[in-house]
């Protein structure tokens, strides 16, 4: 595995790469520029640099401010931007205040600059509450998965899949991917959430978080597709836990990927900094992973710095 310390594009490279308060990092690189995208209050703010190590000193600017009020004014969560059909677009959860209204909503950006416009496409209909929406693509196919209750109660939440007709809907009912049956995806309450997608050869791996986000006990859940047939719960096996706490770093999860060109595969997530239950301790980190002989990530422990 490469340490980061030791690569040249990293020496200046010190975790957390985002400092607390900061969460649900949705971090890219395009056209040799890295983006790191977060939810701020009711804003989302984009920060864009050359080098990886250069993010965290990035001046935060607002792309997006959510309306005073209205169905997506308030509890603005997880965004990410994705570059769909030559066209930027943002996911992201939003309700009006009370939470039993959280649904995803998309906007598109109004020129090739993710730091200009958006407008509003509309709500996807992911048939009840969601959160933590992200794109999976396979042989010009995409598909939408996501965070959703079962039905109207906040006491479980299950992963959730289903066809996108275009970038801005969704076609054909949604289908169960998993639900939190182990005792490690079931502390504080039985939940799945902030799924992400990973590739390697024939493979197709949904990267999850489960347990409460807001406990120590937050960790990585990880879906495993070897047939392409996305929509049958059937063809995902489950393993688990594959990132967890450790003494000095608590409440990992919610993470997401990029491939570097030199220093290979990178993680990024977010951890506590206080085994105190609570969100506002959360800061962002980054850390290269491996893959083991039968072809499974392996993404070691989180770091301390």
């Amino acid at each position: 595995m490469v340490s980061l310390a030791s690569h040249p594009d990293f020496r200046s490279l010190v975790n957390p790469i985002l400092p607390a308060p900061a969460a649900d990092p949705w971090v890219i690189q395009h056209g040799g520029v890295w983006f790191a995208l977060l939810a701020v209050d009711r804003t989302l703010q984009l920060r864009a640099a050359s080098q990886l190590s250069e993010l965290r000193n990035a001046e935060p600017v607002t792309i997006w401010r959510a309306p005073r009020t209205g169905p997506y004014s308030r509890n603005i969560w997880a965004p990410e931007m994705h570059r769909l059909d030559g066209r930027w677009y943002l996911y992201l959860a939003a309700d009006d205040g009370r939470n039993k209204n959280h649904r995803m909503w998309v906007f598109e950006a109004e020129s090739p600059n993710p730091f200009g416009q958006w407008r509003c496409r509309g709500m996807l209909d992911t048939g009840g509450w969601a959160i933590d929406g992200t794109v999976l693509e396979e042989n010009g196919q995409r598909y939408f998965v996501w965070s959703g209750w079962p039905g109207r109660k906040n006491d479980q939440q299950n992963l959730y899949i289903s066809e996108m007709r275009n970038p801005w809907k969704l076609t054909g009912p949604r289908v169960a991917l998993t639900e939190p049956t182990e005792s490690w995806e079931r502390v504080a309450l039985p939940l799945c959430e902030g799924p992400q997608i990973l590739r390697r050869g024939s493979r197709t791996f949904v990267v999850y978080s489960a347990s409460g986000s807001w406990t120590p006990d937050y960790c990585l859940g990880l879906l495993v597709n070897e047939d392409g047939n996305f929509l049958n719960p059937a063809s995902w096996t489950k393993r688990g836990p594959v990132f967890q706490k450790t003494e000095h770093v608590w409440g990992v999860g919610h993470c997401c990927f990029v491939e570097h060109p030199h220093a290979g595969d990178l993680i990024f997530y977010h951890a506590k900094t206080d085994r105190a239950h609570g969100w506002k301790d959360r800061d962002v980190r980054v850390q290269p992973f491996g893959w083991t002989a039968e072809g499974l990530p392996d993404f070691g422990h989180p770091v301390t710095v």
